[in-house]
C-alpha cells in the first residue's frame, strides 16, 4: 500500500537539481498551512496528498530561526493546537507546494530541535511518528519526518472520541477491550473481558447484553495510558492529553434494541466493526455495518482472532469484506493496515473522506498488530473542529438524560452527554418531559467525566450528574434536562421523510414499530402515509407517527431510525405537532 511519503526514486532524481538548490538555503523557510489541494501522490511525482484538515501542516526546514520568527512560528503552533483540539501533525521537509524536498540530517536534527523548543513555549510535548530518507543523487541522504505535536493535559481540556464498538456475538469485541484498556493480553479463554461485565449473567455466558464504557488514554508524547500498573480512572484522566471512550455494544440479536440505543444516543464519533477471522461475516455484522452507515457514522474494521486462523483463511476473511464494502450499497473504499507506516497514512485518510475503510488484522492473545491499532488511535483526528464546538457551547444548556443510577451517599445519578451549553457545578435545570408533558426543576450538585470530579461540563462530552435527593421514579430514559430560559418543543406527533429498508409484507396505517431518535426510544404508531395507502420494501414516503406512551422532545433534522421485527427503516424528522405543554414557555407547567 503507498505511504504517505510513497514516491518513485526516479522521480526523485529528475527534480534533484532545483531540490538541492532550494535545500541549500540558510534559516528557516515559512510555514504555511495550506487549504489549496496539492498534486496526488503517485510512482511518477514526488509530492504529498492533500492536507487532511487544519491538523496537518507542511514545513521545509526550520533552522536557527530569527527571535522574532520563533515567536511567530509559537503563536502559529498554539493556534494550531487550539483548531485542532490540542494536537496538530507537522511534515517537515516538504515544500510548500506540495513537494518531497527532505532535508540533511544535520538540518532535520536542528529542525526538530527549533520545534521542540516551540512545543515546550505552548506547553505541548512532540513526537516524530516517522522518518523517510529521500534520494536526490546528492552527497549527503535527505530526510523527511511527521512529528505529533500534542498539548500537554491541563484541567482535564483532553481530547476526547468516542468509539462504539460494533460486530457478531463472540467476535472478540470485550476482549479486545480488555487487553486495550487494561494493558495485558488475553489467556484465550477470555480472561481480559471479564472487568468490562456489568452482570453476572454476562460473566457466565461471555456475551455482552448492555452498554459499558471503557476508556484507553495517551499522554503528550504518544504513550498509552491505561489500567495497568494499577492507574485508576482518576489517575488516567490527569496523565492523558487524549481519551479514546470507547462503548462496548452488544453483538447477540437479542440485544439489537440496546445497540441501537447506544449507537443513536451516544454520538458515537467512530464506529469499530470487528470480525472474527475464523467465522467471517456472520450474525448480526452485516446489520451493524449497515447500522453504522444509516446513522453516518465513519467506520473501520478489525479482523480478531487471527491466531486461531491459517493465513488462507485470514485473507479469505479480508477478500469477504473488500467485497461487501466495494458493493454498490456500501460505496466504501478498503484499506489494509500492515505496517506502522499504514496506521499513519489511515488515520489521515480515514479523517479526510469518510469512504475509506481501513482494516486491521490482529490477535489479543498474541498480540499481533496490536500496536498498528494502538498507532491508529493515537494520531486519529477528531471530525469537528473548535468553531464547531465553540458555536454549541453559546446555545442555552441540553443534556441528554441516557443512564440512571441510584449511588450510596451520593443518591440519584444520571449519565448522558452534553448536547449544547455548559453545565456547572450548581446550576438550575428543569428535566422532562414527564408523561403529561411537564417539567420539573433540579440542581446539579457535582459532575464526574470518565469516572474522575470535574467542575464545567461542555457542549459534546459526556458525563455523570449527580442530583442529590431527587426522585428517581421521576426520571427516565430519553428525557432532556435543559435550561430554565429554553422553550423545548414537547410533542404527541412528528413527521419524518423515511426509506423503509426492509419488510415482508406491506408498511401502512396503523403499523406499530420501535423509533429511535437520538436518545427517545418508544413504540410509535403510524397515523398516516402522505400520497399514498401503502409502503413496500425500498419506497420513500413522509409518514406521522404517534407516539403510544407520553410525549418526547424532539428536534427537526434529527436522524430517525425505526424497527419492529424484521421490519427496518431509516429517515429523518422533517416536522413536530406540539402538544399543548409545548407550546409556550409559560405553558411548560415547571414543577417544583
Amino acid at each position: 500500500m503507498d505511504s504517505l511519503f510513497g514516491t518513485a526514486a526516479a522521480a526523485q532524481k529528475s527534480c534533484s537539481g532545483a531540490a538541492s538548490r532550494k535545500t541549500a538555503k540558510n534559516g528557516s523557510k515559512k510555514c504555511k498551512n495550506r487549504s489549496a489541494r496539492y498534486p496526488k501522490a503517485s510512482n511518477n511525482l514526488p509530492y504529498l496528498p492533500p492536507e487532511v484538515s487544519l491538523l496537518w501542516f507542511i514545513c521545509l526546514k526550520l533552522v536557527n530561526p530569527t527571535q522574532y520568527r520563533f515567536e511567530h512560528l509559537a503563536t502559529q503552533m498554539k493556534w494550531r493546537l487550539q483548531e485542532g483540539h490540542g494536537e496538530a501533525v507537522y511534515q517537515i521537509g516538504v515544500e510548500d507546494n506540495g513537494l518531497l524536498v527532505g532535508l540533511t540530517e544535520e538540518d532535520m536534527k536542528a529542525s526538530l530541535k527549533t520545534l521542540r523548543r516551540m512545543a515546550e513555549r505552548v506547553g505541548a510535548d512532540i513526537t516524530v511518528l516517522r522518518e523517510r530518507e529521500v534520494d536526490y543523487d546528492s552527497d549527503e541522504p535527505h530526510i523527511i519526518a511527521e512529528v505529533l505535536v500534542r498539548k500537554v493535559p491541563d484541567d482535564q481540556q483532553f481530547l476526547d472520541l468516542r468509539v462504539a464498538v460494533l460486530g457478531n456475538v463472540d467476535s472478540g469485541k470485550s476482549t479486545l477491550l480488555g487487553v486495550l484498556t487494561q494493558g495485558e493480553l488475553d489467556n484465550g479463554r477470555g480472561r481480559a473481558r471479564l472487568n468490562l461485565f456489568r452482570h453476572l449473567h454476562e460473566i457466565q455466558t461471555g456475551r455482552t447484553s448492555s452498554i459499558s464504557i471503557e476508556i484507553l488514554g495517551f499522554d503528550s508524547r504518544g504513550e498509552v495510558v491505561n489500567y495497568s500498573e494499577s492507574r485508576t480512572a482518576e489517575e488516567i484522566c490527569e496523565s492523558a492529553s487524549k481519551m479514546i471512550t470507547f462503548i462496548d455494544l452488544a453483538g447477540h440479536h437479542k440485544y439489537l434494541k440496546t445497540t441501537i440505543f447506544g449507537l443513536t444516543s451516544y454520538c458515537p464519533d467512530f464506529a469499530m466493526l470487528v470480525v472474527s477471522a475464523n467465522t467471517g461475516i456472520a450474525g448480526t455484522t452485516r446489520e451493524h455495518l449497515g447500522l453504522a452507515m444509516a446513522l453516518k457514522v465513519p467506520i473501520f474494521i478489525v479482523v480478531s482472532k487471527v491466531d486461531l486462523c491459517a493465513k488462507g483463511t485470514v485473507e479469505r476473511t479480508v477478500r469477504q469484506l473488500e467485497r461487501i464494502l466495494k458493493q454498490p450499497g456500501c460505496n466504501k473504499v478498503p484499506m489494509l493496515v500492515s505496517s506502522t507506516d499504514d496506521a499513519v497514512t489511515a488515520a489521515q485518510k480515514f479523517a479526510q473522506s469518510p469512504s475509506i475503510t481501513p482494516i486491521f488484522t490482529l490477535s489479543s492473545v498474541s498480540g499481533e498488530s496490536l500496536d498498528l491499532l494502538k498507532v491508529f488511535f493515537n494520531i486519529l483526528p477528531p471530525l469537528s473542529d473548535c468553531k464547531e464546538q465553540e458555536e454549541l457551547m453559546q446555545q442555552l444548556t441540553e443534556f441528554q438524560v441516557d443512564e440512571i443510577y441510584t449511588v450510596p451517599d451520593v443518591g440519584t445519578v444520571v449519565g448522558g452527554t452534553l448536547y449544547s451549553g455548559i453545565c456547572r457545578e450548581g446550576e438550575q435545570l428543569v428535566v422532562g418531559p414527564t408523561d403529561d408533558g411537564k417539567f420539573r426543576e433540579l440542581t446539579v450538585c457535582s459532575i464526574q467525566r470518565n469516572r474522575s470530579g470535574c467542575r464545567v461540563l461542555r457542549a459534546r462530552q459526556a458525563a455523570t450528574l449527580a442530583l442529590g435527593d431527587f426522585d428517581r421514579s421521576l426520571l427516565r430514559k430519553g428525557m432532556v434536562m435543559v435550561s430554565p430560559e429554553m422553550n423545548p418543543t414537547i410533542c404527541w406527533r412528528f413527521e419524518a421523510e423515511i426509506v423503509l429498508l426492509f419488510h415482508t409484507k406491506t408498511f401502512h396505517k396503523g403499523f406499530q414499530v420501535t423509533v429511535h431518535v437520538g436518545n427517545v426510544r418508544q413504540t410509535a404508531t403510524v397515523e398516516a402515509l402522505q400520497g399514498k395507502d401503502e409502503l413496500c420494501t425500498g419506497e420513500k414516503a413522509v409518514v406521522r407517527f404517534k407516539f403510544i406512551k407520553h410525549p418526547e422532545y424532539l428536534k427537526v433534522g434529527a436522524k430517525l431510525l425505526f424497527r419492529e421485527g424484521v421490519t427496518k427503516g431509516i429517515g429523518q424528522v422533517i416536522k413536530l405537532q406540539p402538544s399543548k405543554h409545548g407550546s409556550s414557555h409559560h405553558n411548560l407547567g415547571v414543577q417544583r
